[in-house]
């Protein structure tokens, strides 16, 4: 019995940090979109749908030095991936890797 609440005190304590982490990434992706520094992630994919079309795997945003950009990974219709770096505030597509099946 002394094992598993050793296991559960340390999991706890390893993992706790963690989730602050992933809130704090939350956060600041929230406060970007209501201060007007970055477009709200439905807006981005609408956009980007119209010239990217396919089913969506995977969405990073990252702050790098000229701004927010989002990172869509995407299933296109035949089978390729696809990945776009966005302008988070623009839309605009900035990059684009196809990787063929």
């Amino acid at each position: 019995m002394l094992k598993v609440q050793q296991f559960i005190l340390v999991s706890t304590l390893i993992l706790m940090p963690m989730a602050s982490i992933a809130e704090s990434d939350h956060e600041r992706a929230r406060k970007a979109v209501q201060s007007g520094q970055i477009l709200p992630l439905q807006e981005i994919l609408q956009k980007v749908s119209k010239d990217h079309p396919g089913q969506v795997l995977e969405v990073e945003l990252d702050q790098e030095k000229g701004g927010w950009v989002y990172e869509i990974k995407q299933l296109t219709s035949s089978g390729s991936i696809v990945k776009l770096e966005v302008d988070a505030k623009t839309g605009q597509v900035l990059k684009q890797k196809t990787k063929k099946n």
